[in-house]
């Protein structure tokens, strides 16, 4: 069933109250770091291979299949960490406002608390 115009308006200001004031919410990579689809898929490919070089390891059975095998586990772990991990973005990030012009911009402690939050997230 879909929503009325009015309680499609309410669920819109809650989300954007929620993302405004809630650090918890917005957990993904922010920033100047981002997942990259062409390590995804590289990943996953090595991964693959993993799972591959794993198979053949466990057929051989012998010495050489569990070198195989531990081969191919590594592969397997190497191509997971390897589509997960973040990669830096080459665009440049706008700048942002001094504190000073923030404060002045904020007038109730939440705001500033808020504020004071998002600075410490971005590592400044």
């Amino acid at each position: 069933m879909p929503l009325s115009e009015q309680e499609q308006r309410l669920l819109d200001e809650m989300e954007r109250h929620l993302l405004h004031n809630d650090a918890d919410v917005v957990s993904a990579p922010s920033g100047d770091r981002a997942l990259s689809y062409r390590n995804l898929v590289y990943g996953a490919l090595l991964l693959l291979v993993g799972v591959g070089g794993l198979v053949a390891g466990v057929i051989l059975g012998d010495v050489l299949g569990i070198v195989i095998g531990v081969i191919g586990f590594a592969a397997m772990l190497a191509g997971v960490m390897f589509a997960v991990t973040p990669v830096r973005r080459t665009t440049p990030v706008a700048p942002k406002a001094s504190p000073s012009a923030k404060r002045q911009e904020s007038g109730s402690f939440m705001d500033r608390m808020n504020d004071r939050w998002d600075r410490r997230q971005d590592g400044h």
